[in-house]
């Protein structure tokens, strides 16, 4: 989490770069930059950073699993309401073929 009393302007960052960067190497805390009295960039360790990222990969994985697991649990709901039936895959990918072979006619102008 960004602390908001750990702001400081780019101008004394680089005028203390060493100072800071050493700060940020202990704390482990992100720190923002500013220009013109307005916040820039945010300063960060490298661990930390790769730490973040790794961890943004880790839920955009969980996510994707969660919103699997709904769609199936809606399916199976829809089926067992009567509202959906089940697919009987074998005719989807018969029709899907047909359809792809019509198309590549079509473009073929055959």
């Amino acid at each position: 989490m960004v602390n908001l009393q750990d702001i400081h302007s780019l101008t004394d960052f680089k005028r203390n770069a060493s100072n800071y960067i050493e700060r940020i190497r202990e704390t482990k805390a992100p720190m923002v930059l500013t220009i013109n009295g307005e916040a820039a960039v945010i300063v960060q360790d490298a661990l930390s950073f790769q730490h973040l990222q790794d961890r943004l990969k880790e839920l955009e994985a969980e996510l994707e699993k969660v919103k699997l697991q709904a769609l199936q649990t809606e399916i199976r709901q829809g089926v067992e309401s009567g509202e959906a039936t089940p697919l009987d895959i074998e005719d989807v990918i018969r029709r899907g073929q047909a359809r792809s072979l019509e198309r590549r006619s079509t473009e073929q102008g055959v």
